[in-house]
């Protein structure tokens, strides 16, 4: 009963926040780059809830500032690690970032730290069940990070990939090419998305947890 509540409390103000959200308020620059930093620095180390490592933070920051994504949404929010890196990146490039997660207490931890980095007018962090919200989100989308149940991951890859920009990424957390033919959690991802022809799938060097980065090539 509590996965569909939120799911339909998440849907209904997903639909709405989607076509209205407004440009994010704060400004990029040194200030925000020095609160941003001071906060990641007085926390090193301490995320252990689901959230991913540093290096693949900077791995998913760089590829926003290196493309210019603008429109990114994040399905698996945990505490906020990763999205406050994707934020940052958003904030240099004018975006904004949908964020998902479906546990309460997670998903408030996560809008408190956001907000004591700075970084909570680039993001739009909702409490939703992502299996119901993701298909219903009307996108478009030019940057996905999918951390979440993995067993779910083609699925979710499969609600987006129609809303992915030409020239988009679809990242996805805790994969690698040692999956292929596993048949179970996150391989069957790995084994779809290796066999469209309109994605080109790398594995991020230097991720120490394993991260998948698709480019969408063509419709």
């Amino acid at each position: 009963m509590r996965s569909i509540l939120l799911g339909a409390a998440g849907l209904f103000l997903g639909l709405i926040a989607a076509s209205t959200a407004p440009s994010p308020g704060g400004q990029a620059g040194p200030d925000l780059d020095r609160k941003v930093q001071a906060f990641l620095d007085a926390h090193a180390g301490r995320w252990h809830d689901l959230n991913v490592p540093e290096a693949d933070g900077r791995i998913l920051y760089d590829i926003i500032v290196k493309n210019k994504y603008t429109r990114a949404l994040e399905i698996g929010t945990s505490t906020g690690h990763s999205a406050i890196w994707i934020a940052w990146a958003l904030s240099k490039t004018g975006g904004r970032l949908v964020t998902i997660d479906i546990d309460e207490g997670r998903h408030r931890q996560a809008v408190a730290n956001f907000r004591e980095a700075g970084l909570d007018a680039f993001i739009d962090a909702r409490l939703a069940d992502a299996h119901e919200l993701v298909p219903a989100l009307p996108g478009p989308f030019d940057f996905v990070f999918c951390d979440a149940d993995k067993d779910w991951y083609k699925n979710y890859f499969i609600a987006v990939l129609p809303k992915l920009t030409v020239g988009g990424a679809f990242t996805a957390h805790n994969v690698s090419p040692r999956q292929r033919g596993g048949g179970w959690g996150s391989a069957s991802f790995v084994d779809y998305v290796l066999s469209l022809p309109n994605m080109e799938t790398t594995f991020a060097e230097g991720s120490w947890a394993g991260l998948s980065v698709s480019y969408k090539k063509a419709d």
